[in-house]
């Protein structure tokens, strides 16, 4: 069989598995995340092996699509008005929730003996939340509440500062091994997020005034795809977070595109089969080898990363006077960890390569869980704040 045949094959049957998962996720209690992951772990190497090299090799490529078009809308959410409303929160809940994870996870990892050099990494890399799994979750959910814009709005800038405390991270590691480079790391997480912002923006104002013009108060498809597209390569190409310059793109279009009606309604029409194809890709290259090698230091991440979120969400929804629904639950809802916690990951191995082996390994092990489990608990919180 020839690869191009193999590949539309392979494809097909992906996205009408993934119609599987619209049934089986309204009769159980389980998410269609994790339904379309475990639906992956089926077929992929750890069990049937059946996904052919040639589909899982694209994986990379799709992922970076279906990130672009969860910034996109997640950029969309990102209004002036609901800002009024939800910003004191949406900046004290996602910074407080941050820090806890940061701080938690540092915390009991060098309690058990852990270096801090790599305690302190693993703790930064602890912040990063999945957009796609988090929105996929709320928008399966058919909530419309206070508490999900407050979600989603926390999840669109938790990336931010994720690449910050990143950045803090690694110049200080850098300082506990006598570099002198430290400072670098805080120029390119700057770089990273300005520069995203600056391309979002460029983007995205003229793209708010011309959009939506040659269908008359309605973006086509091809306008639609065609600038978050644009924007993901030349965020790529700059060197910059692609994810936060389609949020920034999103926000601006969405706050000034005033003559659209459903300034999103096109991507949203075309995310589902790349959202299918993500995350049973995803589920097929889960490794589930690294997660039963990180032992303690593995189970260690993980409680002490959900009591992180748990108790920095908590303490920042009562800081900002949220509602005790906000403060119970936030910290739950903000549980799933997947591709970009790897990425973090792939760029500490990179610059520190005599920690990659056990921060690869406790990373990519933990994301098994956090990826399977973490949209249980969103959607556990979004059923408990109806």
């Amino acid at each position: 069989m020839s690869q191009i045949a193999e590949l539309l094959i392979a494809i097909g049957g992906i996205l009408l598995l993934g119609l599987a998962t619209d049934f089986l996720g309204k009769r159980t209690f389980l998410p269609r995340v994790t339904l379309l992951l475990i639906f992956g772990i089926i077929v992929g190497n750890e069990v049937l092996g059946v996904i052919p090299v040639s589909v899982t090799s694209r994986f990379e490529m799709i992922t970076d699509i279906a990130l672009l078009m969860i910034g996109f809308l997640l950029g969309g959410k990102l209004t002036l008005k609901s800002f009024k409303v939800y910003g004191r929160q949406v900046i004290g809940i996602s910074l407080a929730a941050a820090l806890g994870a940061v701080i938690l996870v540092t915390l009991a990892l060098v309690a058990i003996g852990l270096s801090l050099e790599v305690a302190v990494l693993l703790g930064c890399i602890a912040v990063a939340t999945a957009p796609a799994a988090t929105l996929e979750t709320v928008q399966e959910s058919n909530r419309n509440s206070r508490f999900s814009h407050l979600l989603l709005s926390i999840v669109a800038i938790d990336d931010a500062w994720a690449l910050i405390l990143l950045s803090l991270g690694l110049a200080f590691v850098s300082i506990l091994n006598g570099a002198q480079d430290s400072s670098f790391y805080l120029y390119q997480a700057l770089y990273e997020i300005m520069g995203a912002l600056l391309l979002g923006g460029i983007i995205g104002f003229p793209a708010a005034y011309l959009t939506g013009r040659i269908k008359s108060g309605q973006p086509m498809l091809t306008e639609a795809l065609g600038l978050v597209l644009i924007c993901g390569g030349i965020s790529i190409w700059l060197g910059v977070s692609f994810l936060i310059a389609a949020m920034t793109m999103g926000a601006v279009i969405t706050n000034f595109a005033k003559h659209h009606d459903y300034p999103f309604h096109e991507i949203e029409n075309i995310e589902k089969p790349f959202m299918v194809l993500f995350f049973i890709l995803a589920g097929a290259t889960l490794e589930f080898d690294m997660m039963f090698e990180v032992g303690l230091i593995g189970l260690v991440y993980i409680l002490a990363r959900v009591a992180g979120k748990f108790i920095g969400a908590w303490i920042g929804a009562g800081v900002t006077r949220s509602s005790k629904e906000v403060q119970q639950w936030m910290g739950l809802a903000l549980m799933p960890q997947a591709g970009v916690a790897i990425g973090m990951a792939l760029l500490v191995a990179n610059r520190f390569p005599e920690y990659q082996q056990i921060i690869l390994s406790i990373v990519i092990g933990t994301t098994v869980f956090f990826e399977l489990v973490g949209p249980i608990f969103t959607r556990m919180a979004l059923k408990r704040t109806e």
